[in-house]
């Protein structure tokens, strides 16, 4: 039986214009100025001026939202820190509703080392070209494999197979498919009927490649392959095959007194032999990549002027976008026509829909502009003291929501901000994620950041006596000597987040 019925619904949705602004939001420099690009080789509606060298920095009007004032402490709850237009707030008060929160997860965070920071560059007004420093990443490997395959006498039929094997191979060299889901899918996806035996015949010959270990289909398998690859004569050798392959579990649980006990050999051997084991490579696929060149290049610039601190834009962010003149002219010319034609009926609206797609745009990206440098000065206001040092310890907890709520944003919003942006400071390119930690209480009831416990830790443990490891118990133990009463289960919490293991598998022989 069929009924019909009258709701009222009331929804959000966002506007195309929205939709691009929060796309625009969350590139970092190099990847906004390729969508600029883009957009004026798509929209010839746009044009971008272009200045003489001494002019650079005299870029956009940002309707003194863009202002370089000299910043100095405020708390949270200073009403007079400068807020976004109304149409910001319009932009990202239904972003959290229609898109799932890209916010970044605290506990990745790993302590920014001082010493791989970079020099300073140009700020918003400068005269200096843009800095771009480089960092070293690794492209895909696949076609190197599939050059070397070109080595071995196959049919067409097993060439095509072994390729498909290399392209199943993970970045960091590990086959984790089995070979029987493989053989279904190349039944289904390649129209050619195989067998597993036949794929591991052409998976034995992929791991002979270069470099060692590749093709490898778990941790076991590929320190063999290494292995293998040495001089099996040699007593050592025969010793750290017979170490990985029958003794894999004891190898790695470190329980190296069961390990001489079964193998009847000397502390001193299996010293040795976990020596040759700990030089081969665990993922031989990450090294195996070419390098190529990247650039980081910083969004914010803060420079520090007899302690008064001044925040802008990287000019970068902040093209020099106009309606093109011509275009406004030629509308305007149509328009004039008593009698349009169809033609000039199409062109009109054709002209108008790249008119608008300009305004759009360019709105858009000034939207961004004045976003970005809001939220970057109010991260700037409650890391005050440390922008002014450097000093790590200075840094206080800070989470998403206190920058949410001091520019009245939503969180999702100061997440796009904060993900892949840099700011340039006199002690080096930071990333802007290094900012926000989870707070501690000290006995004091001091509110302190989570990174100077974590720094505790790491000092602690990277001078502590390899041959007997401190355990997760002795750390809390040196925090409470230090005023930080923390549960065992916290330290070992922040013990993983920086990426070290339990104190079983710190021991060394």
């Amino acid at each position: 039986m069929l009924k019909q019925n009258l709701q009222q619904k009331l929804q959000q949705k966002l506007s195309p214009q929205q939709i691009q602004f929060i796309k625009l939001l969350q590139l970092n420099t190099t990847d906004f100025e390729e969508r600029v690009e883009q957009e004026l080789i798509e929209n010839p509606a746009i044009d971008e001026a272009k200045n003489d060298e001494d002019n650079e920095g005299d870029l956009i009007d940002y309707n003194n939202t863009q202002s370089t004032e000299d910043i100095t402490p405020v708390n949270a709850d200073d009403k007079e820190f400068d807020t976004l237009s109304e149409e910001i707030t319009d932009y990202e008060s239904t972003t959290e509703e229609v898109f799932e929160d890209e916010l970044f997860d605290l506990s990745s965070y790993t302590n920014f080392d001082d010493n791989d920071g970079f020099h300073l560059g140009e700020d918003l007004t400068g005269d200096e070209e843009p800095k771009e420093f480089f960092i070293a990443t690794s492209s895909t490997f696949h076609e190197n494999l599939k050059e070397q395959l070109t080595a071995f006498k196959l049919t067409e039929a097993e060439h095509q197979l072994a390729e498909y094997i290399i392209g199943s191979i993970d970045d960091d060299g590990y086959l984790r498919r089995s070979l029987m889901a493989m053989a279904n899918d190349i039944a289904f996806s390649l129209n050619t009927e195989t067998t597993t035996a036949v794929l591991e015949h052409l998976l034995k010959i992929i791991q002979t490649m270069e470099p060692a270990g590749i093709g490898a289909r778990d941790l076991q398998e590929c320190l063999v392959l290494q292995l293998k690859r040495r001089d099996k004569n040699l007593p050592l050798v025969k010793l750290a095959l017979r170490i990985i392959v029958d003794f894999m579990d004891e190898f790695s649980k470190k329980h190296y007194d069961k390990l001489i006990k079964r193998l009847e050999i000397s502390n001193e051997q299996l010293k040795e032999a976990i020596e040759l084991i700990s030089h081969l490579n665990p993922k031989p696929g990450e090294n195996a990549a070419e390098m190529k060149s990247q650039y980081i290049i910083p969004d914010f610039i803060l420079t520090n002027t007899d302690g008064n601190l001044e925040v802008t834009l990287n000019s970068r962010n902040a093209p020099e976008l106009n309606i093109s003149r011509s275009y406004k002219e030629a509308l305007q010319g149509y328009e004039k026509s008593a009698k349009p034609t169809r033609e000039q009926r199409d062109a009109v609206q054709y002209i108008k829909q790249k008119l608008d797609g300009a305004k759009w745009f360019i709105d858009s990206v000034k939207q961004r502009q004045n976003t970005l440098l809001n939220t970057m000065r109010a991260i700037v206001l409650q890391q005050y003291e440390y922008f002014l040092t450097g000093d790590e310890k200075k840094l206080k907890p800070m989470i998403l929501k206190n920058i949410a709520d001091y520019v009245k944003m939503d969180i999702s919003t100061i997440s796009r901000v904060a993900n892949s942006k840099y700011i340039e400071t006199d002690f080096g390119v930071i990333p802007l994620k290094f900012f926000f930690s989870e707070g501690i209480q000290t006995e004091d009831g001091e509110e302190v950041s989570n990174r100077e416990v974590k720094k505790i830790l790491q000092d602690a443990i990277g001078d502590e006596d390899k041959h007997k490891p401190i355990p997760d118990e002795k750390l809390m133990e040196i925090l409470k000597e230090k005023g930080y009463t923390i549960a065992r289960r916290t330290v070992a919490k922040y013990r993983e987040q920086l990426n070290i293991p339990v104190a079983r598998m710190r021991k060394e022989l």
